[in-house]
């Protein structure tokens, strides 16, 4: 991994969460994301549960540390810890982009981690499916699988 000041994504995703106040590192677009991922640069982190996962498709190679476990999205007490773990395993310093379906759940995995003082820690904008559009489906104007990106379905 490398420093963000080397990363022109990662460098203005954390100048825009600092001028708006954000209490985490910043949001990515998929697309910019994956090029960092594909480049070696950052880990994506995926923060479903681990039926999303499964039944709904995931990033070849992702990472997983589930923020809320279950069909009740019950918060992951160890949460941190477990993304602590990861991230100590992996070449200093760590970056990790973190992917939910929507950005919702991600953003506020990535807020948890900053408080815990994991400074490299952004949230993928859009998500997995993407937000809902006006007839509430997801995938038919943003995210991860809507801009063709990598993915695979157990």
């Amino acid at each position: 991994m490398t420093d963000i000041s080397n990363l022109p994504a990662l460098k203005e995703a954390a100048a825009q969460a600092a001028a708006q106040g954000l209490s985490f590192a910043g949001s990515i677009p998929p697309q910019e994301a994956w090029q960092l991922v594909e480049q070696g640069l950052a880990l994506l982190v995926d923060v479903r549960t681990a039926e999303e996962r499964k039944f709904v498709g995931h990033v070849p190679g992702s990472a997983h540390v589930p923020w809320a476990t279950g069909t009740a999205l019950s918060r992951n007490p160890r949460f941190v810890r477990e993304l602590t773990a990861l991230l100590a395993r992996q070449p200093q310093p760590a970056i990790a982009l973190l992917l939910c379906r929507s950005g919702k759940r991600s953003t506020l995995a990535a807020q948890e981690a900053a408080k815990a003082g994991l400074p490299h820690v952004f949230n993928i904008s859009e998500g997995f499916e993407g937000e809902l559009d006006e007839a509430q489906h997801r995938g038919r104007a943003d995210g991860w699988r809507f801009h063709g990106l990598p993915w695979q379905q157990d």
